[in-house]
C-alpha cells in the first residue's frame, strides 16, 4: 500500500504531548503515523477518534505493548515498513520512566535505524530541563533525561546521515504534571513546586497545552532542516519558529 505521507514511528502516544502529536501529524502535516503505548484501551479509542470523527482513513496504526520488552520496537518497524511507503521517515521517542526514556529508546533507535539510514530519517527526543538540572524529589527522572541527552549527542556523532534532535517542551499540562500538582507539595521545594502549579507567575507563564510543543515535534520528525542535528532545543526557541502552530 501506497501513501505520498511521510511515515512516523511515535511512542507513549495514548495521551498527552504524544497523542497530541500524532493528530497534528496526520491532520495537519500529512503524515501516516505507527503509534506505539502500553494502553491498548487508549490506542483503540485514538484509532476510533482518527477514523471515525476525523474521517481520516488507514493514517494511523499501532502496536501495544512496554517497550521495555524488545519485541515491541520490532513489531513496530516491521509495521511501518509493510505499511504505506515501506519508509521509516521519522522516529519521536516520547516516555517517561527510566528504562523507557534510556533503555527502550536506545532499543527502538537501533531496530529502526536500517530503515532511517535509507531514508536520511529524523530523530526526534523528547528531553527536559531535568537534564540539566538537579532536582529535588525527581531523581530517576532527572538522569534517564541526562543519560538521553548524552544518548542524542552519541547518535548525532554516530549517525551523520540522520537528523537527531532534543526537543525540551516546556511544562506541559499532562497527567504527570498533575499529579507532581497533587502530591508535589510535601516533597518538593516551594520554588520548584511553583514550577508545576496552576497558579505559575507571570515570568513562566501557564501550562502548556500539549498541542503547542507537539505541533513543533510533529513539524521537526518531518521537515526539520539537517542544519538542527546535534542540537538540544526548547520548543519555542526562535530557530524553531518556522515548526510553531
Amino acid at each position: 500500500m501506497t501513501s505520498n505521507g511521510p511515515t512516523l514511528i511515535v511512542t507513549g502516544v495514548s495521551r498527552g504531548i504524544g497523542r497530541s502529536i500524532v493528530l497534528l501529524a496526520i491532520q495537519k502535516l500529512g503524515a501516516n503515523v505507527i503509534g506505539v503505548a502500553r494502553s491498548k484501551e487508549g490506542l483503540q479509542k485514538l484509532s476510533q477518534h482518527i477514523e471515525g470523527d476525523l474521517n481520516l482513513k488507514d493514517r494511523f496504526k499501532f502496536v501495544a505493548g512496554d517497550l521495555t520488552d524488545e519485541s515491541t520496537s520490532q513489531e513496530a518497524v516491521a509495521l511501518a515498513l509493510k505499511s504505506w511507503s515501506g519508509e521509516i521517515n521519522g522516529l519521536v521517542l516520547n516516555a517517561g520512566t527510566f528504562d523507557i526514556n534510556l533503555f527502550a529508546c536506545m532499543t527502538t533507535v537501533q531496530h529502526a535505524l536500517p530503515a532511517l539510514r535509507e531514508s536520511k530519517g529524523r530523530v526526534i527526543f523528547l528531553g527536559s530541563g531535568s537534564a540539566f538540572q538537579a532536582r529535588r524529589g525527581m531523581g530517576a527522572y532527572c538522569s534517564s533525561k541526562a543519560a538521553l541527552k548524552m544518548f542524542t549527542d552519541m547518535l548525532t556523532m554516530e549517525e551523520p546521515e540522520l537528523t537527531t534532535i532534543s526537543i525540551r517542551p516546556g511544562v506541559v499540562d499532562t497527567d504527570m504534571v498533575g499529579i507532581v500538582r497533587k502530591e508535589g507539595a510535601e516533597i518538593l521545594p516551594p520554588d520548584q513546586y511553583a514550577m508545576f502549579s496552576s497558579e505559575r507567575t507571570e515570568k513562566s507563564g501557564p501550562l502548556l497545552h500539549p498541542d503547542e510543543p507537539g505541533h513543533v515535534v510533529a513539524s521537526l520528525a518531518i521537515s526539520a532542516s539537517a542544519s538542527l542535528s546535534g542540537k538540544h532545543l526548547v520548543w519555542n526557541d526562535e530557530e524553531l519558529k518556522t515548526h510553531r502552530k
